[in-house]
């Protein structure tokens, strides 16, 4: 009988119940109880376990009680070691389970292209994960650990997911329930992987093209950008109605955190320079850069990542004005605020001066969890000296922890922990790559279309003898997929991931009996000599992330240039250019007879071909200015002196046609 009570409990109460029969005390009664009869044994046994049971429990552990009580609870029990771990995030190399045991790390993360295995199965990624949390589990309060990835196209960093335009593209398309469904994919991607959290949407208001993450905003207008917050209840699930303003929101095991991002002025830094300084009265920062911030506040983001760069000479990681003052107690936002990748060694120049001084400046800014990513008992040291020793008080750490503790909470992370393989098969699914597809169709935009509107080049026959298909970027995954693509970087070339380049995409399209021919960068004379009926000429940047990107002269790299001279100056031609931005095209626009921005469409290169050939037709509307000079940047829609090659909203309309 006693074999079979202890039985029933959970195995952790059955040591405890052990350990109470192996007290002398408790033996001692039980050899005296001897001639009592069975019952009463049971009895005693049933008020021993009863005992136990009610020792064992603990209300932050109840889903049953309300997340206020929760969190004071678990915050009781706290020491200042296990608080200070919770506002850590360190990076997956050096996530041992000793680490997360020893320090009670709260939170790991992938950098760019930081992954388990080079092409690591999903199923890889959810042993990796689950290593982690149960190191994390098993310290004494068993706090879950957060494990957070950039996906801001889709699960970027994991080969075989689906990669969908960058954000540049998708503001073109203007369709809040387009990037919301974007949104819905990408989080099941990342939950096939076993990871809770993305530092994404980028809401960043692009305002110079010369910047070097252009590409991961929307727009130069802040109105698109707004809309296209709707991505978050995509990520996140729909808040539900009676929810308190500023309350982060996850909805279960399918959604995943997201994190608006960066706070605040990314996309407005003087020439454009990364990290730089955005010089703007505070009427200007608060009209163009915070709107977006409002929307996706309202919409229950769980998270919001501070920027590298500076305001009017402040970095945004020690604006303690901004970071406390506005964006926690004036627009009540209740979820945690992350640092940046090493965003505190960034607040001196150099970097990583005088740590101890970035550690006080930007906790006490009012950032929750340090990107540290590495070392990180360097940062826990610094903290716990500057608490114990009342230069950051101990209602700074409690915020902080409080905020993190809510968005765990929130999201159902202490009931659901671990991560299983019940979603593997999301990870780059049919239904993910049409999206990604039709997302493509949608953020092209048709900047010329023949000499006249009477004598249109596209769309382009499907029935054509010859067809040339030309250009560094006609058959090119990596290109097409831009920075942030299984590497930090991106790649070049084909073997990065699973999609269709251009050119694939045109010989799946033309009739079975039209013949398509592929150089890459053909002399004049082979095209004049060809035979060709028209040409498609696809060229544009090659890929970058944040400040390597950074171009002062945006033009198109050789032999870009050269192939659209060579061959337009020979035959019909269609340019597609691929870049995360506007690039310098006036000096070939005579000689090019229809123009397509493309932007940085990602795996579904299959989207382009179904547009150049009429199966859809073009609509998508420029949502950045392009320009004729760069003397001419930063040059934004409503400018006084606006004079653009082409004007914010232009895009020339075709209709699909019907070809057999």
């Amino acid at each position: 009988m006693t074999e079979s009570l202890t039985l029933s409990y959970s195995q952790h109460h059955s040591q405890l119940v052990v350990s109470i029969f192996q007290s002398k005390s408790l033996i001692w009664e039980l050899e005296k109880m001897g001639r009592f009869s069975i019952p009463k044994l049971g009895f005693l046994l049933l008020c021993c376990l009863a005992v136990v049971t009610e020792a064992a429990y603990v209300k932050y552990k109840d889903p049953k009680q309300p997340l206020g009580v929760r969190i004071k609870d678990l915050m009781s029990r706290m020491t200042l070691a296990e608080k200070i771990g919770q506002m850590t995030q360190i990076e997956r190399s050096v996530a041992t389970p000793d680490a997360m045991k020893n320090y009670f790390i709260g939170s790991v993360l992938s950098g760019g292209g930081s992954v388990p295995a080079p092409k690591a199965t999903p199923e890889t990624w959810i042993e990796m994960v689950n290593t982690m949390q149960k190191a994390a589990l098993s310290t004494r309060l068993g706090i879950p650990m957060l494990y957070g990835i950039d996906a801001v196209h889709g699960h970027n960093n994991v080969y075989k997911s689906t990669i969908f335009p960058h954000n540049v593209g998708l503001g073109v398309t203007r369709d809040p329930q387009l990037v919301k469904k974007i949104g819905d994919a990408t989080a099941l991607e990342v939950r096939a992987t076993g990871i809770p959290y993305v530092f994404a949407p980028c809401i960043a208001v692009c305002r110079d093209p010369r910047w070097g993450r252009c590409y991961e905003s929307y727009s130069e207008d802040h109105k698109i950008v707004q809309l296209m917050t709707e991505i978050i209840p995509g990520l996140q699930g729909e808040i539900p109605a009676n929810s308190k303003k500023g309350v982060p929101f996850v909805a279960g095991k399918n959604k995943v955190a997201a994190c608006a991002k960066h706070y605040l002025g990314d996309g407005g830094t003087t020439k454009g320079i990364n990290e730089n300084n955005t010089v703007i009265s505070l009427n200007g920062l608060l009209s163009i850069h915070m709107p977006a911030y409002l929307n996706s506040i309202s919409k229950g983001v769980a998270t919001v990542m501070v920027s590298y760069s500076s305001w009017n000479g402040v970095k945004m990681h020690a604006n303690r004005d901004l970071v406390t003052g506005f964006l926690k107690n004036k627009l009540k936002f209740r979820g945690f605020v992350i640092s940046d990748w090493q965003g505190l060694d960034r607040i001196t120049s150099p970097p990583h001066a005088n740590y101890s001084y970035s550690v006080e400046a930007g906790v006490g800014a009012g950032i929750d969890m340090i990107m540290v990513p590495y070392n990180f008992t360097e940062f826990i040291d610094d903290l716990t000296y500057q608490v114990e020793h009342n230069i950051i008080p101990m209602s700074r750490i409690d915020d902080a922890v409080k905020r993190i503790l809510r968005v765990k909470f929130a999201m159902g992370l202490f009931e659901n922990p671990m991560a299983d393989n019940s979603l593997v098969n999301q990870l780059g699914s049919q239904a993910h790559r049409e999206l990604a597809r039709e997302a493509v169709r949608k953020s092209l935009v048709l900047l010329k279309n023949g000499e006249s509107a009477d004598k249109p080049l596209l769309p382009l026959p499907k029935k054509a003898t010859k067809i040339l298909v030309a250009g560094t970027h006609a058959d090119n995954l990596g290109y097409q997929c831009g920075g942030w693509t299984i590497t930090w970087q991106g790649l070049g070339g084909n073997d990065l991931t699973t999609g269709t380049t251009i050119l694939e995409a045109v010989k799946n399209t033309v009739d079975p009996s039209t013949q398509v021919v592929y150089s890459q960068n053909p002399d004049a004379g082979f095209v004049k000599s060809g035979g060709f009926s028209h040409a498609i000429v696809v060229v544009g940047e090659p890929s970058y992330a944040e400040t390597q990107g950074d171009s002062l002269n945006l033009t198109i790299p050789q032999p870009g240039p050269d192939t659209i001279y060579n061959v337009c100056g020979a035959v019909k031609c269609v340019v597609v250019v691929i870049s995360g931005r506007p690039v310098v095209i006036q000096p070939y626009l005579s000689s090019i007879d229809a123009l397509v921005a493309a932007w940085l469409p990602g795996t579904e290169g299959q989207g382009v071909a179904d547009v150049l050939f009429g199966d859809y037709g073009f609509t998508g509307k420029l949502a950045r200015t392009w320009f004729k000079t760069v003397d001419q940047l930063p040059m934004n829609v409503g400018d006084p002196h606006y004079d653009p090659l082409f004007p914010f909203g232009f895009g020339l309309t075709t209709e699909p046609t019907s070809q057999n």
